[in-house]
Parts: C-alpha cells; structure tokens; sequence
C-alpha cells in the first residue's frame, strides 16, 4: 500500500505553511503529521540542496505519493523542478500537484504538462531577455551612463594612484577613501 507524505515550503520565517496543509487536506488527503515535511528555504536554492526536501527523500520508497500545494514548492527553476520530478519518477514515486488538478507529474499527461510549463518557462525567460537588451539599447542611444555609479571620483584616483607610489598601503587607503582594498587596488592598476 502506498504511502502519502507531503511538501511544504515557504521563502521566509513570516510566511505561514498552514494554508498549504490546509489545502493539502480540503484535497482529500488525511497525511499522518510525521509524513508532512515543512521547511523554510528559498525558492532559488535546488530542491536536492534543502534540508527538509533532501531528509523527505530519504523516506521515500517505491509507489509512495508526494503531495504539493504548486509546482513552485519544488522550485522556482522549471528545470530544476522537472530534474526533481525525473528523480523522483525514478524511485517509482509519484508527485501530484494539487494546482494542476492532482495530475501525477510523472505520468504520460503529467509530462506533457511539464513539457508546456517549462516551454513557457523558457518563452518568458527570453522575452525578458530581450527586453532588458532593448532597454539597454534605448538608454545608451539617449546618452545614458549605464553600470553602478564610481565609487571615487577622478580626482580622488589620481591622489590615490599618488599615495600608492609613495609607498601607502592599500588597507589605509581603503580606509581613508571608504571603499574596499580592491576599489583601491583597480585604481592602482591603471
């Protein structure tokens, strides 16, 4: 008989995981609390390199049933999702996504939904790209400066570049400056 367990995850401490549990069990599914694994950890961090996610793997077996509130829970990456997925599939372990309709993500319609979801993925992913390529392009033909704005002014530099043929050491031009010792060590490089 297969077992149940459930992954919950949320980005920061004041963020609540009750409405996932709560969402878990409006769904039908009665999980024994010990089979509910609940972490705090950022979306961004891969689903293998959490805590709680990897000790949820170490429980799992063969023909045992993960539930997740979104697909997001595994990750925000849709690649890094689909890898947990595959992974999972592999262990004969079936993941089911109450946002999708309860679709197991392994079967053959749970595929094809990972399929157009990371597809998306990469579409969005691309127009970003472009978009930030043409507002880049729009900025410098109007005369922008683009980049973080310098730290030390020129004539700072050249007292710099000064002090440092003088024999003063980087840590107390840092210091004077308030910048770090490699903002110091750029401007005496040139």
């Amino acid at each position: 008989m297969s077992r149940v367990f459930a992954y919950c995850r949320v980005s920061t401490a004041d963020q609540s995981l009750d409405t996932q549990i709560h969402e878990i069990e409006a769904a039908g599914f009665n999980i024994e609390p010990r089979r509910v694994i609940a972490e705090t950890a950022s979306g961004s961090t891969s689903a293998m390199e959490r805590k709680g996610f990897r000790r949820l793997v170490d429980k799992l077996d063969w023909d045992d049933v993960l539930i997740v509130t979104k697909l997001d829970r595994l990750g925000r990456n849709a690649m890094d999702v689909r890898a947990t997925v595959e992974q999972l599939a592999r262990m004969q372990v079936r993941v089911h996504c109450l946002a999708l309709g309860g679709v197991d993500l392994a079967s053959a319609a749970g595929k094809m939904t990972m399929a157009v979801i990371s597809a998306v993925a990469e579409f969005e992913r691309d127009l970003l790209i472009e978009r930030t390529q043409a507002g880049l392009k729009r900025a410098k033909a109007q005369g922008k400066k683009l980049g973080r704005p310098r730290s030390l002014t020129s004539d700072q530099q050249e007292k710099i570049r000064s002090r440092r043929k003088e024999g003063a050491s980087l840590g107390v031009l840092a210091k004077e400056f308030g910048v770090s010792r490699s903002a110091i060590q750029r401007v005496s490089r040139c």
